[in-house]
């Protein structure tokens, strides 16, 4: 064939596969002669009819006029999909009392948010599929729509649920006991308000999936942007009905997540369902709008607040209600309830604190679901327990520093637990502050503040400390029956050349993950980086394990990926030993060599190792089997979590007559546990503190009252750029879990983690002049002018 054919390249194409005749063409050569048969094209491309309203009751559809449109293959409504797909729940056992509706990839009877997916279509191209759903027609019966978190829960609501009979999806208390008599003996009581806004990830690739089901073998092959390859594979076997051995889904390098790629969509869901329905691949990615009205929201909650003190500013018990609306579902398989969760259970962790209360409603309302986004839990519980120990210096006359150092939990009183169950191996937090006290040059800049509030420049300094949960065991999910694992496998080999392979489950969302894996098994192997690959994000290729999300890549995929090439270390010296007649204790493995332990000298090169291993083992001792291949699993088994902890300060400049408030300058200090790749620790850090202030002054999700996303485009939602953000200089403190060999903790989660209370403590600090305050996120230019009076 002369000409080249660029649509028989993947993964328009699928060549070789029995197919029917009417989709091969012959076709002619450069001469004017037919040649052989190809296939054509064989991708389809997925398109959704989108519901307009908020709640209503779906009266009939008639696809009728869809169906005859150009390219159109096939049009599917929720009862198409609900014969061939075993609806979920989204509930976790542990959470008692939880309650979600089950769901289906597309409604049978009801829309319950505008934007939700209603009917799909299935045509040649993208642009055809979206011409039919304009075509689709559909009556409502228009319902109330239960927007606001309050009149959710009010008498008389309407329920979203009727069977349920409220719109709870979950109730959570916390209680230590005493903390009445706490508040009762307190020289000072704080109390305030926080209001959350709703964001999104924004993620720069959008939500994709390609499903490929072939009816002949029966085999399903999916393509898909996800974190968690193996989680996916379980739940298309399990709610379409297919041998788990029989899906294969494929997590390639994806462009960003931040926990958003974690959950099941509906759409996702759907375009395998359609794939099945077809015998043929369909093609499925999210635009931009559509992303705003189907990816999972996150952070909308309302947290009343009360701290109590003693006259020397020392903590003395917190009080908590949190109301979190998620929609109307908890998302599956991780819940909705998650985000709440840790909201609760994380205020006041990094403070001595005995006397503790926390109540939670999970509420369900007529809005895109919610559910876990980057640092879980962490900003909101941050900023609340940050901005009332700020309220507590105020009232007790302390500086910021001093109110944190008198209550901060001590170095020196690890192994300890949080009054929420929370189990600290060791944390640092008076380095942490000492070390940031130190970077900001913290009396220089009050100085300089005083000095120029004298020129009527109103400049803030905020600073708020923060615990960070990683490398979650069993404990997490599992607990809960979520088939999502805890553990990780590795599969590490000396190639015949003698390269090094590593195949393992954690995967790779941009953060590096790759890295770190050929850092780890390169150092402790004996070999160079650049002689390493890692390979993952293949059900069929790597070993299952839990992949990438709450900061495991490198605490729990690198031990794993350490403890297997240490065992294929040992292999090698047996191997070498038999070979060279030398004790194995006396040999060692570097830059690719086996050399003599105690002088460095090479004996002989691990590439010539693996020749004999490959296509001389005649030529070995007798007996000498040359294991040139490890599998290997880790779970954590010691502390449930490895918590990492850190201090963030945040220097800004606010201008009182536009209420606009410009970032100068922000600080971290972060504790990680041990640190493999500097660089990439820095820039996980810096990263997540854009998002954090981002949702700090920018980012929110705006809906009417009749449930209507008003701002669900880029044009209208705030995200921050570069010219918006400032100098973010990183510290760093070492303590190492001993749970491991590696040390490891996890970093990717830290930024985020405080830096919105951060920043909120420093736009109080520099509106305090005004004795003005805010506590609602994001702090836009309206809200600072009406927290100071002027709208």
């Amino acid at each position: 064939m002369n000409a080249p054919l660029s649509f028989l390249d993947r993964p328009n194409s699928y060549i070789g596969r029995s197919v029917p005749r009417p989709n091969a063409k012959r076709l002619l050569n450069g001469q004017g002669r037919y040649v052989t048969d190809i296939v054509l094209p064989r991708m389809l491309h997925a398109a959704f009819t989108r519901s307009p309203h908020a709640h209503a009751r779906i009266v009939s559809i008639d696809v009728s006029a869809a169906r005859q449109m150009p390219g159109v293959r096939l049009v599917a409504t929720g009862e198409d999909f609900a014969r061939i797909c075993k609806p979920w729940v989204g509930t976790l056992d542990h959470f008692k009392g939880m309650k979600s509706p089950p769901q289906w990839p597309l409604p049978i009877d009801k829309v319950v948010w505008s934007g939700q997916a209603m009917v799909a279509i299935v045509a040649d191209t993208r642009a055809m599929a979206e011409d039919a759903t304009e075509a689709v027609q559909v009556e409502y019966e228009e319902l109330p729509a239960v927007v606001d978190i309050d009149a959710a829960r009010s008498t008389g609501s309407p329920v979203i649920t009727p069977e349920f009979g409220d719109n709870v999806c979950f109730r959570g208390v916390l209680d230590t006991g005493g903390v009445d008599d706490a508040f009762a003996s307190a020289c000072h009581i704080i109390e305030e308000e926080f209001r959350f806004a709703r964001h999104t990830a924004v993620t720069l690739e959008p939500r994709a999936i390609v499903a490929d089901y072939d009816p002949n073998e029966p085999r399903l092959t999916v393509h898909h942007a996800t974190q968690t390859p193996y989680q996916f594979q379980d739940l298309y076997s399990r709610h379409y009905g297919i041998a788990e051995a029989s899906v294969r889904v494929v997590a390639p390098d994806i462009g960003g997540s931040f926990g958003m790629k974690l959950h099941v969509y509906h759409e996702d869901m759907a375009v395998v369902g359609l794939s099945m329905m077809l015998g043929r691949p369909v093609k499925y990615v999210a635009d931009r709008i559509e992303s705003f009205v189907s990816d999972i929201h996150a952070r909308d909650h309302r947290v009343r607040a009360r701290m109590a003190i003693d006259a020397m500013g020392t903590i003395l018990a917190i009080d908590v209600d949190d109301v979190t609306g998620i929609g109307a579902f908890s998302a599956y398989p991780r819940t909705s309830a998650i985000e709440g969760n840790q909201v609760i259970r994380l205020i006041g962790a990094p403070y001595r604190l005995k006397n503790y209360r926390a109540g939670l409603q999970v509420v369900f309302q007529n809005k895109v679901q919610m559910s876990q986004y980057r640092a879980v839990g962490h900003p909101i519980a941050c900023t609340v327990t940050e901005r009332l120990v700020d309220l507590a210096a105020n009232k007790a006359g302390l500086d910021a520093f001093e109110v944190r150092a008198r209550n901060l939990i001590r170095d020196d009183a690890y192994p300890c637990e949080s009054p929420t169950g929370y189990r600290f191996e060791a944390l640092s937090h008076e380095v942490c502050l000492a070390k940031l006290r130190t970077m900001m040059d913290y009396d220089s800049l009050r100085s300089e503040q005083r000095e120029l509030r004298n020129r009527g420049i109103h400049r803030g300094i905020g600073i708020a400390t923060f615990v960070e949960i990683s490398n979650p065991s069993p404990a997490f999910y599992g607990v809960g029956g979520a088939r999502i694992s805890s553990q990780d496998g590795a599969i590490v080999s000396i190639t015949p050349s003698g390269d090094v392979r590593c195949l393992i489950s954690v995967t790779e969302q941009g953060q590096g993950t790759e890295t770190v894996i050929g850092q780890i098994v390169a150092e402790h192997l004996g070999v160079d980086r650049d002689r390493v690959k890692v390979i993952t994000g293949d059900t069929e290729v790597t070993p299952h394990g839990g992949a990438t999300w709450a900061c495991r890549g490198a605490g729990i995929g690198g031990e794993t990926a350490l403890q297997a090439a240490n065992k294929l270390k040992a292999n090698v010296l047996s191997v070498a030993s038999a070979i060279l007649q030398d004790h194995a204790g006396k040999l060692d493995i570097r830059n690719g060599w086996i050399v003599d332990a105690s002088t460095e000298q090479q004996r002989i090169e691990l590439a010539e190792i693996a020749r004999l291993a490959y296509f001389r083992s005649d030529t070995l001792p007798p007996g000498t089997q040359a294991q040139l291949s490890v599998a290997h699993h880790y779970a954590p088994q010691g502390y449930p979590f490895a918590f990492t902890n850190g201090i963030q300060g945040c220097h800004v400049e606010l201008d009182a007559e536009t209420g606009f408030v410009r970032i100068l300058k922000h600080w971290v200090v972060e504790d990680c546990g041990r640190i493999i790749n500097p660089l990439l620790v820095d820039e996980q850090v810096r990263g997540g503190v854009v998002q954090g202030l981002g949702a700090a002054f920018f980012e929110e999700c705006v809906y009417s009252e009749t449930g209507q996303l008003t701002n669900g485009s880029l044009a209208d939602y705030l995200v921050p750029m570069a010219f918006e953000m400032p100098d973010i200089e990183i510290g760093h403190v070492e303590t190492p879990t001993l749970d491991t060999q590696l040390g490891a903790k996890g970093c990717g989660e830290a930024g985020t983690a405080a830096a919105s209370a951060a920043a909120l403590n420093a736009v109080n600090d520099a509106m305090a002049p005004f004795g003005a305050t805010i506590s609602q996120l994001p702090m836009t230019p309206a809200r600072v002018l009406k927290a100071l009076g002027h709208i």
